[in-house]
């Protein structure tokens, strides 16, 4: 299961693990529906690395602090640094490709 993200902690989680994949959703969000499990298996097959779901709802300065203008979308972190973004509905095995390349 993936990680709950808010913005009190936000930029902790960042800091846990070398990889941190945050999914920012909403629940009105058709698509996010459709993401959330993929999200939560690639968490599942990943423990070394955090994988979480930051709400937009209720956590809006966040998701406007990174430029979110649609959702689903998924933003990669290494080192606390943003190094992808992904808008929409992605396949586990392009997220878990991504994951692979990073470590």
């Amino acid at each position: 299961m993936s990680l709950e993200i808010t913005q009190e902690n936000f930029t902790e989680v960042l800091k846990e693990n070398e990889i941190s994949i945050i999914d920012f959703w909403a629940p009105w969000c058709g698509p996010c529906k459709t993401l959330g499990p993929i999200v939560d298996a690639l968490s599942e097959d990943n423990t070394d690395i955090t994988v979480g779901k930051l709400n937009i709802d209720e956590n809006g300065q966040t998701a406007a602090a990174y430029g979110i203008r649609s959702i689903p979308t998924i933003i990669v972190f290494k080192g606390g640094v943003q190094i992808t973004k992904l808008s929409g509905v992605q396949p586990l095995s392009a997220l878990q490709k991504i994951v692979d390349d990073l470590k």
